[in-house]
């Protein structure tokens, strides 16, 4: 079942860089703006429970998606629509290799199973 859900995930980070290229930038904007979105993890600076907000805020699916939609849909603003597309592409990243939404007990606790637990 992992397997299937990391392909899944694979094949909508592929859907993100295809959004992406659908706009006009240069393609290598995309993988140097992927990781954009870890900048959450400084909320961990002030805490587990911070920590977990704000990583969380910066990688909540349905907030890329209204980011993507809002800003292509209804305001035509690309550089919102681009947050929304880096966004929803790097959750699917993080999906990939097995990072999750946190609780705030710990960096490593997420809803996908414990981060460094081989049975999680």
């Amino acid at each position: 079942m992992k397997n299937n859900i990391r392909l899944e995930e694979f094949m909508l980070l592929l859907l993100g860089f295809f959004l992406f290229m659908e706009m006009d930038f240069e393609w290598w904007l995309f993988f140097a703006l992927l990781i954009v979105p870890d900048i959450g993890m400084l909320g961990y600076l002030g805490g587990n429970k911070i920590g977990a907000f704000l990583y969380n805020l910066f990688h909540h699916r349905g907030l890329a998606i209204f980011l993507l939609l809002v800003g292509k849909s209804f305001l035509n603003l690309p550089w919102l629509e681009l947050i929304g597309i880096i966004m929803f592409s790097h959750i699917a990243m993080d999906r990939v290799f097995g990072y999750g939404l946190k609780y705030d007990k710990g960096f490593k606790y997420t809803h996908l199973g414990e981060i460094g637990n081989k049975n999680g």
